[in-house]
């Protein structure tokens, strides 16, 4: 930043910065709970409300690359502001009892939060380049949490009003967030402003091999996550399991990776400490799928192998976080390279539940994921063991 520009506090721009974070989960996952309600109100078929979830990911997908490119010409945090509001007109677009506004605010939604999903790392890269770690693990953790905590509140409430309430409470968060994070445009910093601190020319990460593997581990860990929710609850139905417990599976799964949020920054840069944490990626993400195989109601058994699925999806998504920041020189090439990853990621995640769909026996399934989850385990040593990309 330049010495003339206003200075924000680190605890106000980590605070600003959770509460965008907040909101880069929290929009999809309150919508599951809501989707009777929506069909009924809406009388569409189950079908075309399940793709109020894969809507957000395929915006990912398309508009990452365009957000890096914004953000070039208008900062990081002026874009951060600047897409939110589109997340907040597409939030309460939702409300409006049509189709075409549910499927619209949807695809804006995603918009929105994929700005903060490509820019943050940047953002806390360029604000906290000596504090990386905990400006990572309170990202990641704020997402993770409020998510998890959105998905409980929205059931809840829409037993206690109508759906149009429900969105526009829980909508809120945004509004919330969007005023807090004003203060940060002060020291936002455009290309032109870094040129005027040297910061080097870089080579586009598109050329180098090294953005391709981030790209890589990114796209398989959001196929193997989004996979696994997608189709553990038919697999589990089919060996006897009730719904309510699939359920409750699910949601240990999810908040038994939030620890990974502090953990991951705090051991991955040391010597053993990516060695310990891609064991456990391989024991939850290619041994706990092929033991869910095994035909049992056992509460104990399928708890333990959630816990450790959850444990791997945790470690999974924050090393690529940890990816994003640490294998970068400078918060262009973070947020270019972040963008990459997540517009082919998000893709795959998008469709890889519905090609497995096509294949039918829950069996080949895990085994296909196994091996997806065996080609993660092998890129993210791979990457680890490889030098900075190159500027």
């Amino acid at each position: 930043m330049n010495s003339s520009t206003p200075k924000i506090s680190k605890n106000y721009f980590l605070f600003s910065m959770m509460l965008i974070a907040a909101n880069l989960r929290l929009p999809i996952t309150i919508m599951p709970p809501l989707l009777n309600s929506i069909e009924k109100n809406l009388n569409i078929p189950g079908s075309m409300a399940g793709l109020i979830t894969s809507i957000p990911l395929i915006a990912f997908a398309i508009f990452s690359p365009i957000i890096v490119k914004v953000s070039k010409n208008r900062g990081n945090e002026v874009t951060i502001f600047i897409f939110f509001l589109l997340l907040i007109f597409g939030s309460y677009l939702r409300i409006i009892p049509a189709v075409w506004a549910l499927f619209l605010g949807t695809a804006l939604v995603g918009v929105g939060i994929d700005s903060g999903n490509v820019l943050l790392p940047a953002v806390i890269k360029d604000r906290m380049p000596n504090d990386i770690p905990k400006g990572t693990a309170l990202y990641t953790m704020s997402m993770l949490l409020i998510a998890a905590i959105g998905t409980a509140l929205s059931g809840f409430l829409i037993t206690k009003m109508s759906l149009n309430s429900t969105l526009s409470i829980l909508s809120l968060v945004g509004v919330i967030a969007l005023v807090f994070w004003i203060p940060n445009i002060l020291s936002n910093r455009k290309d032109k402003d870094a040129k005027e601190k040297e910061v080097p020319k870089y080579r586009s990460v598109w050329g180098q091999s090294i953005g391709w593997l981030i790209t890589l581990y990114f796209g398989l860990q959001s196929t193997v996550y989004y996979s696994i929710l997608t189709w553990l609850p038919k697999v589990l139905s089919g060996h006897g399991v009730s719904t309510v417990f699939s359920s409750n599976l699910l949601t240990i799964l999810q908040l038994a990776g939030l620890p990974l949020s502090f953990i991951v920054p705090m051991l991955a840069p040391k010597k053993i400490g990516m060695g310990t944490l891609t064991t456990f990626v391989f024991l939850g993400y290619v041994v706990a799928p092929l033991a869910f195989l095994v035909n049992t109601t056992s509460a104990a058994y399928l708890v333990i192998l959630t816990i450790f699925v959850g444990i791997a999806q945790g470690i999974a998504f924050n090393t690529a976080i940890f990816f994003f920041t640490n294998k970068t020189t400078n918060p262009y090439q973070t947020a270019e390279v972040s963008g990459m990853a997540q517009s082919a990621g998000y893709l795959l995640a998008a469709f890889g539940p519905v090609a497995f769909g096509l294949l039918q026996q829950s069996s080949i399934i895990l085994i296909v994921l196994a091996v997806l989850a065996t080609a993660l385990t092998l890129t993210g040593i791979i990457i680890n063991k490889s030098k900075l990309i190159r500027e």
